[in-house]
């Protein structure tokens, strides 16, 4: 594992594409337990270099009912986004994550996790990249029949600030999908 980190946080790949250049930003352990993937490093985080690092990582924790120190023990739960490094300014907001990431070091970094219990697929990247056919029509009926794809994957929208309009039209994901959401990461993290 520590060689496979040690080349991912080296990596080049996408150099020529990248804005600020590459700065990998992701946490793993062969004991990790939890593995969050979302959707790619925003410029404050690929300022710090540590993942969630911003308002977004805030507003997980608070769905996750986690502080910081488990948050960031990589033993009980490991980060690792779609794209791996900041991806750019578009029209609306970042880019979408690099494609390139996720077929080149996802598959390496879970098979030296063999005590995963559970995966959370953050946003419609994530989502797309993992359950393929299996996603609804939209990313909110996904989250809606989140129990569907229970007990390997727990999906989820964006935690980003930008999604608060979301979720004041979804009451429901507050009132069903949160509570289930918190008595699932504390049961495995016990």
């Amino acid at each position: 594992m520590e060689k496979l980190i040690q080349k991912i946080s080296t990596c080049t790949h996408c150099a020529p594409h990248l804005a600020l250049g590459p700065r990998p930003v992701f946490t793993a352990d062969t004991k990790s337990e939890i593995v969050i993937i979302g959707q790619a490093p925003g410029t404050a985080v690929h300022k710090s270099g540590i993942p969630w690092d911003d308002k977004s990582g805030e507003n997980l924790r608070q769905w996750l009912d986690v502080d910081k120190n488990t948050f960031y023990n990589t033993k009980k739960i490991a980060i690792i986004p779609m794209g791996f490094c900041y991806p750019g300014k578009g029209k609306t907001g970042d880019l979408p994550p690099r494609k390139e990431c996720a077929p080149l070091w996802h598959d390496s970094l879970l098979s030296e996790m063999k005590n995963v219990k559970l995966i959370l697929l953050i946003g419609k990247y994530a989502q797309d990249y993992y359950l393929k056919k299996q996603t609804k029509k939209n990313l909110t009926e996904t989250v809606r029949n989140f129990r569907e794809y229970l007990p390997n994957y727990f999906v989820l929208p964006h935690p980003s600030p930008r999604n608060n309009i979301w979720q004041a039209k979804n009451a429901w994901f507050k009132m069903d999908v949160i509570p289930e959401l918190k008595l699932t990461i504390k049961e495995i993290l016990e």
